[in-house]
């Protein structure tokens, strides 16, 4: 939980529900996920409420602004029409309980799978788009001091900065940086951005937009951004063949946008930004493994993260890849060269595999995040074992230096043939089951 004892939390909330002239919290439960905010939910006056907090100031220190102003953004968004909470109440340094604020909870669920179940895809993308307008319609005077602008020029150089400090050594994300830096777009008239606008952080209810979460990467900058995120196929989850928000097409996504803004829409600025968006987490997911190296915080969950990066190394390719000459684009991918099965002694490979089936047997005993856990020990655990088996290498110093460079490019004869193998091999060692890796299986060998 953080600092603090539950009845220190209780009794610290408490002094900020009374400020807004609520009673003490009954029955404080934490929500599951959030790797470093806590949610907390509760009843106050038989009303459901949500804490959002950073147990202490140090947890906040990286960040662009505080909870006091990301509850101002909260604040002004709802009152803008957007779905976002009611926010009743800030936490202060007297509370005792760290940094955050209270919401009114609303109804739905965020979870990606249950969401994808519905039969209203396209009512759920239209309510996405309205928001998505509304909160880059607010006017910036009405929004705190505090709020960073992006600089794109400076934001590519910060990843390029950022892939340095992780090793340089990645071929299909020097790729993406070489192209961010040749098509850079000039500057528009900055927007409020929610930073974040996928799902995951929606709520639906019934089929409808009933909530926006997770304000804490909001910022000014170009609304083509915001529109490309949820365009990712990360966010896409189970339904790839629906590019915006695995709820639609983008065409319908950039449609009923048009149509709530008042904005054109311009596809090469999406593309740049769907581009970036996709470098961005490609480092984010690599910059886990430091997290986690550091003792900063050792959660399993880093580590795990961080093997996603193959991910978007692939998406990345499947986006850059048409910019290739035809003559690349259609020549033979190298066959996958599996490594041959050891003798004697069990390979670390087979370790793995032999403690991750002996995990399965006392999966029943396991329960709450001690069962999430299980789970995410089985997924390392398969990682090991399918990387032994697999000779792609996702590392290469001086082919990355070279594309980073501009000295080689997809027009390279055979490079584009290689680093589609690469994808493939790194890809079905880390998450087998990410379904763009299918999709890319069959485009680039006719294999399903």
């Amino acid at each position: 939980m953080g600092e603090g004892t539950p009845h220190d939390l209780e009794r610290g909330l408490a002094r900020a529900l009374g400020r807004a002239g609520l009673p003490a919290p009954d029955g404080l439960t934490r929500l599951t996920g959030g790797a470093t905010m806590e949610s907390w939910r509760f009843t106050a006056a038989g009303e459901a409420c949500v804490l959002r907090r950073a147990p202490s100031q140090d947890f906040m220190a990286e960040r662009p602004f505080g909870h006091t102003v990301e509850a101002e953004i909260v604040r002004t968004a709802h009152r803008a029409g957007v779905r976002a909470p009611e926010v009743l109440a800030n936490l202060e340094p007297a509370d005792g309980i760290g940094s955050g604020y209270v919401m009114r909870a609303l109804p739905g669920t965020a979870d990606p799978r249950v969401i994808l179940e519905g039969n209203t895809p396209l009512t759920l993308l239209g309510d996405a788009a309205r928001d998505l307008a509304r909160i880059h319609a607010i006017a910036p005077a009405d929004l705190p001091p505090g709020i960073p602008e992006i600089d794109y020029p400076a934001a590519i150089a910060d990843l390029r900065e950022r892939y340095r400090a992780a090793g340089g050594a990645r071929p299909m994300i020097a790729l993406g940086l070489r192209w961010l830096a040749d098509n850079c777009p000039e500057p528009v008239a900055p927007v409020l951005n929610h930073g974040d606008f996928r799902l995951g952080n929606l709520l639906a209810d019934s089929g409808r937009l009933s909530g926006v979460l997770d304000w804490e990467l909001a910022h000014f900058g170009d609304p083509h951004e915001d529109l490309a995120f949820g365009c990712m196929a990360v966010w896409r989850f189970s339904r790839v063949d629906r590019p915006a928000l695995g709820l639609g097409s983008v065409e319908e996504y950039v449609a009923a946008y048009e149509q709530e803004s008042g904005r054109k829409v311009d596809p090469a600025r999406l593309r740049f930004w769907l581009i970036y968006r996709t470098v961005w987490w490609a480092l984010g997911c690599l910059h886990n493994a430091a997290v986690w190296r550091s003792g900063e915080d050792r959660m399993l969950e880093r580590v795990v993260i961080s093997r996603r990066t193959s991910e978007q190394e692939l998406d990345l390719l499947l986006l850059l890849e048409d910019e290739a000459p035809e003559a690349e684009r259609d020549r033979t991918v190298p066959p996958r060269e599996d490594r041959e099965r050891p003798e004697g002694e069990a390979s670390a490979g087979e370790i793995a595999t032999a403690i991750a089936e002996w995990l399965e047997t006392i999966k029943p005993a396991m329960q709450g995040h001690d069962r999430f856990q299980h789970a995410v020990a089985r997924n390392a655990l398969g990682m090991i074992a399918r990387g032994e088996r697999t000779d792609g290498d996702a590392e290469n110093a001086p082919l990355a230096a070279s594309l980073l460079h501009g000295e080689m490019s997809l027009a390279t004869p055979g490079l584009l043939a290689q680093l589609r193998r690469t994808a493939l091999d790194k890809l079905a060692a880390d998450v087998p089951k990410y379904p763009m890796l299918a999709r890319a299986r069959a485009k680039w060998t006719g294999e399903h």
